[in-house]
């Protein structure tokens, strides 16, 4: 049997048994009729395109029979007519009239005409020279005053009591004794907890104040069973430490120690 693709008798043979509303089916049955439409389409569209240079060539060119008449008008505006100004301020009265006295050359007068009687320099060049004549006492008592070198400037100090690091001071504050002494102290003096085997340590801090006293005593961190209240009392007891200096004067020092607690073992 010859199969003519050009027919759609074929797609019956190829879709028989299976779903004909499928797409496939569709576009193959109308393959013919796509065909044909899309020839005669682009056979248009190339006739169209080759036919347009003809005419474009037969369409009559009109500017060369127009021609087109320009004419300039001047035309005057009329003037701009300014708005009055508004709230003007009146202008500031004149300044009042002074008198003006003519200036007189001198004229120079001859010796015979002059009255008054002429000082030389030599008799003057010593004197206290004032708008008038003034005869001085010569039975005077001139006594000097009293030497004074005038009011005196009282320096200003202000009091540092800022709190200072150790670490950048120039003179640390230091026990009596040095550090050693100060945990001697501390060994003699505190009271360690009834807890047998207990081991630990407990940081204080406190600052040295400029008489060597210890202020605002702390307890950063302790191992329990009444050790922070017995550091506080142990540091309160403590001797007068040398202050801190610096710049050549006392200052207040924040200080951190450790202290290490250790009790025998049952």
């Amino acid at each position: 049997m010859k199969l003519d693709l050009l027919n759609s008798k074929w797609l019956e043979l190829v879709f028989e048994g299976r779903n004909k509303s499928y797409g496939a089916y569709d576009l193959r049955k109308k393959n013919t009729k796509t065909n044909v439409r899309a020839f005669i389409i682009g056979a248009f569209i190339f006739s169209l395109a080759v036919a347009t240079p003809l005419l474009l060539s037969l369409i009559p060119d009109s500017s060369d029979d127009l021609t087109i008449n320009q004419k300039v008008t001047t035309v005057k505006l009329p003037p701009k007519e300014e708005k009055p100004k508004e709230d003007l301020k009146p202008p500031p009265p004149p300044p009042p009239k002074q008198d003006v006295v003519k200036f007189v050359k001198p004229v120079v007068a001859k010796t015979d005409d002059v009255v008054e009687e002429i000082k030389k320099i030599e008799e003057i060049k010593d004197q206290n020279l004032g708008k008038k004549d003034i005869e001085g006492d010569e039975n005077a008592d001139l006594q000097p005053g009293p030497i004074d070198d005038g009011p005196k400037q009282q320096e200003v100090v202000e009091d540092d009591n800022k709190i200072y690091n150790s670490a950048g001071l120039e003179v640390k504050p230091e026990f009596p004794g040095g550090i050693a002494k100060f945990y001697n102290f501390v060994k003699n003096t505190f009271t360690p907890p009834d807890e047998p085997g207990l081991n630990g340590r407990v940081t204080v801090s406190f600052v040295v104040e400029k008489d060597g006293t210890l202020t605002d005593i702390k307890v950063l961190k302790d191992i329990g069973f009444g050790t922070k209240q017995e550091a506080e009392r142990v540091l309160r007891k403590s001797p007068r430490w040398t202050p801190a200096e610096q710049n050549g004067k006392k200052v207040r020092c924040s200080y951190v120690i450790p202290i290490t607690i250790q009790t025998p073992e049952e």
